[in-house]
């Protein structure tokens, strides 16, 4: 399956900041949380372990994929898509964060492919810098879809 099927209708946003790392997670998982593809308690399972463990989701330099474990929500596979204009701290040892990669994982495999398309791409410096620069939505499904 390509990269961009994992993205349910309208889970490609802009916006301009978040107030905290709490309202970023909620930016993030906002569109999974309209179309069913997690509950509010996997949202809320985030928020918990970030609280407790840290930021573990963050991937590279103003990176990050929040997700859970899939028993604690996940009711179906996908991905969203956030760039925060304006990034957000998660923590004091941390860059701030600009774009949010929101993970539901309905299983321990579903996602894999995912995953792995998704690192190839944000291995890329060329790549992820586009990615970080997007002005509209339509770009960022653009490098998404042809990922």
């Amino acid at each position: 399956m390509r990269l961009i099927n994992y993205f349910p209708e309208a889970s490609i946003t802009i916006k301009k900041s978040a107030q905290n790392w709490q309202e970023a997670i909620d930016l993030s998982m906002a569109s999974l949380l309209r179309n069913d593809y997690v509950n509010e308690d996997y949202v809320q399972a985030i928020k918990d372990s970030t609280l407790n463990n840290g930021p573990y989701y963050i991937l590279a330099p103003g990176v990050a994929m929040p997700h859970a474990r899939p028993e604690f929500g996940a009711l179906k596979t996908g991905m969203s898509l956030t760039l925060l204009k304006e990034g957000v701290t998660f923590s004091d040892t941390n860059e701030p964060v600009k774009l949010l990669i929101g993970l539901s994982a309905a299983d321990a495999d579903s996602h894999i492919g995912a995953i792995q398309a998704l690192s190839e791409l944000l291995s890329e410096d060329d790549q992820l810098a586009s990615l970080l620069n997007c002005h509209t939505e339509k770009q960022l499904a653009d490098i998404i879809a042809h990922a």
